[in-house]
């Protein structure tokens, strides 16, 4: 595993979804990023020794998967050039790290999906169903197959 860049892969998609969030709502994210991994029809993978493994930083860049990382998002240019010098990235990477490491609580109970109903409209994932939490502007959901 390369937990270099697992971490700094997970601090940016942290930092491209949820840098106008608390820190609880940045954390949440991570959550979402290690329940996907949980669950392997979600998961991101990368090769190792010849083994197909789920990956932190693979499943952030899954396509499709979290929107920072389109190429046509506004939010791709700053998740790639933002660094150290910005407190909220410092955070994000703070958060990433706990995450890799196993030290970050799953406040979302098992969330794999959330969207921010400030931001889009209800995705089609989300349509006649309750989220399990809502933590700052994001609505996360635990029960999307």
């Amino acid at each position: 595993m390369d937990f270099k860049n697992d971490i700094d892969v997970l601090a940016r998609t942290i930092y491209g979804e949820a840098r106008g969030e608390c820190r609880e709502g940045r954390q949440a994210v991570a959550c979402v990023v290690l329940n996907r991994i949980k669950k392997r029809n979600q998961s991101g993978f990368t090769e190792v020794k010849g083994f197909r493994l789920p990956s932190i930083a693979a499943t952030c860049l899954k396509p499709y998967q979290f929107s920072c990382w389109l190429e046509n998002d506004p939010n791709r240019v700053k998740i790639e050039t933002v660094d150290r010098a910005d407190a909220v990235f410092r955070d994000c990477l703070d958060i990433a790290s706990a995450a890799v490491k196993g030290g970050l609580p799953d406040i979302t109970l098992g969330a794999t999906h959330y969207y921010n109903p400030e931001v889009c409209r209800c995705p089609d994932f989300a349509r006649g169903k309750e989220p399990c939490v809502v933590i700052g502007s994001h609505y996360f959901f635990n029960n999307i197959d």
